[in-house]
């Protein structure tokens, strides 16, 4: 089988170290895979694994005429099989470019907290949590798989690089308890929580010695960084550390005692054997453990509480009595670090991938009007999506075009836990 992996970007993200990672764990069966896209910081990432890349134009606007000409050139000169999109952008592109021109299998994966309603319906859909498909499935969308985000467990493990020159780095306290997030600094779905966290530092590091470390960049750093400065300020010492974005996190995720996160960092932190608690939205802190489990692989280690005014309280509640409790850190981690290795490995989502693609490539529609009524509907939905869009910038309001602002567990809560 020949497949073309195709990120929306390949700026450090989960939604596209996911699909690097699930890329090369297909090549590493037996078929012939290739990145696509515009190149960015994870194209270093592609080339460690041993991926072949292939440069896409620029875009102008989404999705692009420009882009998928250049994918119906490759599919054609490389006899590929299918075209697998991550996010709404790629995977309309594969969908209206060789799909559509050459009937070559296009499948799309969702990593976003929700999904955008004008993805065609005969598109076949991987998403990365059970409420996302059954919401999805129960609105009359078919072909819905789960593939949950896989980790690299032998890249993400205790004792798989060295902490010294990142302790150096940064300055950091060696007597000081450190937890760290490794997180985009993005007004959606992270930033409150963030906030809250940095609230809570100073009561917190005033019992236990400790540091929040917080890696990452984004829109949001200002904010961020004046709510740092305000807890140190208050402290009267640095308990808030700023690393901006690193390419490799990894070190802040070995360095770390406690981490906090949410979707793929969530994931990784516990690759190395750390007791995790996650990160929501409204108020949402939840410590991962045999009796929360349940509810947290349900929503994908994500969550929304019962308000934003109870985030401090929730997190200095967890953190609290955690910080204290050695022992249960330790427990708490080989708990974790169990789970990846059982439900989340890199191997174990390519095989289910591979699944996925063969399902899709037996279950291609060969009469046209079969495809040619989701295509429309679909093309009307993005259509009017950009007439709002247009509209919302015109009007100055603020907008989201991942579908991450109104998470499908924000209309459904948690089943459990």
């Amino acid at each position: 089988m020949r497949v073309v992996v195709y990120p929306h970007q390949l700026d450090i993200g989960g939604s596209q170290i996911s699909a690097i990672e699930i890329a090369a764990a297909v090549r590493d069966l037996g078929h012939e895979v290739l990145v696509f896209g515009q190149p960015g910081p994870l194209t270093d990432m592609i080339a460690a694994y041993d991926l072949e890349f292939v440069a896409a134009p620029l875009p102008r606007g989404r999705p692009s005429p420009w882009v998928m000409r250049a994918l119906n050139r490759l599919v054609t000169e490389r006899r590929i099989d299918v075209v697998h999109g991550y996010e709404w952008t790629a995977a309309l592109e594969a969908y209206f470019g060789p799909h559509m021109r050459h009937r070559v299998t296009a499948v799309a994966t969702v990593m976003s907290m929700s999904v955008a309603p004008f993805l065609p319906h005969d598109m076949p859909l991987t998403v990365g949590t059970e409420q996302i498909a059954d919401h999805e499935t129960r609105a009359g969308r078919r072909g819905v798989t789960v593939l949950e985000p896989p980790v690299d467990t032998a890249l993400n493990a205790a004792g798989a690089v060295e902490t010294a020159d990142f302790l150096h780095a940064y300055e950091l306290d060696p007597h000081a308890l450190k937890v760290v997030s490794v997180s985009r600094l993005s007004a959606t779905l992270k930033l409150e929580g963030l906030l809250a966290a940095i609230d809570a530092a100073p009561d917190l590091a005033a019992t236990v010695p400790m540091q929040l470390i917080i890696v990452g960049d984004g829109p949001s750093r200002p904010q961020v960084e004046a709510r740092a400065a305000k807890a140190n300020a208050q402290a009267g010492r640095r308990i808030v550390v700023l690393t901006g974005e690193l390419t490799d996190p990894r070190p802040a995720y070995a360095t770390a005692d406690i981490c906090i996160g949410m979707g793929g960092s969530a994931l990784r932190s516990m690759a190395f054997g750390k007791p995790l608690v996650v990160q929501g939205e409204q108020g949402f802190w939840k410590l991962l453990a045999p009796e929360s489990v349940d509810g947290l692989l349900w929503t994908g280690w994500y969550g929304v509480g019962d308000g934003s005014g109870h985030g401090q309280s929730a997190f200095s509640a967890i953190l609290r009595n955690l910080l204290r409790e050695p022992d249960r850190r330790a427990q708490l981690g080989r708990y974790a670090r169990g789970l990846v290795e059982q439900r989340f490995s890199r191997h174990g989502a390519g095989a289910r991938q591979l699944v996925i693609y063969e399902a899709a490539l037996a279950s291609e529609p060969g009469r046209r009007r079969d495809w040619l009524a989701p295509a429309g509907a679909s093309a009307r939905g993005v259509a009017a999506y950009r007439m709002h869009s247009r509209i919302d910038r015109v009007l100055g309001r603020a907008g989201g075009d991942d579908f991450n602002v109104t998470p499908v567990a924000a209309l459904a809560p948690s089943r459990a836990g």
